[in-house]
């Protein structure tokens, strides 16, 4: 992982910018790709967030800077979830208890993301971020504003959830 080295001051500054894209970039990219799952839609909401940056970027701390990124990814994705279940709620999937799902159509691997896909939004990012991105309890606390405990709690229901569906899509395998 690149190190970012700031100016002395504790505001992150205009010239740090390319530092701090070039080192999150590719993490907040593969987050957002995990929780939208389209290329496109994650391209478009990591570009935002530097955008935002960039605009802010003499009022945000250097320590501050990753959670700040995560933060705002998360909140950008949930607004665009929003906006787009607004737009084309037909096209959304549930895979739920009563469907019908052929087992031979779908590869482990894109059950697991159909799951993972249906928890609710905090849930998802918290499970992506510990078990995808490996950030520690506390890092994601300070990325959605949560306590570690708060954390530890949404994973175990998360977890417990795809356990439970994908215990479901097997039965009916």
């Amino acid at each position: 992982m690149k190190r970012i080295v700031l100016t002395e001051t504790a505001s992150l500054k205009k010239a740090n910018y390319t530092n701090v894209v070039q080192a999150h970039q590719s993490n907040l990219y593969r987050y957002a790709l995990n929780f939208l799952g389209s290329s496109d839609d994650a391209r478009d909401i990591v570009q935002d967030v530097f955008e935002k940056l960039w605009i802010n970027v003499d009022q945000i701390e250097e320590v501050k800077v990753k959670s700040w990124l995560f933060t705002c990814t998360h909140n950008a994705m949930l607004n665009f979830i929003k906006r787009r279940a607004r737009i084309d709620y037909s096209n959304s999937i549930h895979l739920t208890a009563g469907s019908q799902v052929d087992s031979f159509e779908f590869e482990s691997k894109e059950i697991i993301e159909r799951t993972v896909s249906m928890l609710p939004p905090l849930q998802k990012s918290i499970i992506l971020m510990r078990d995808l991105e490996g950030y520690s309890y506390e890092e994601i606390g300070t990325m959605l504003n949560l306590n570690p405990s708060q954390v530890k709690v949404y994973l175990f229901r998360a977890r417990v959830k795809v356990k439970n569906q994908l215990k479901t899509v097997h039965f009916f395998a």
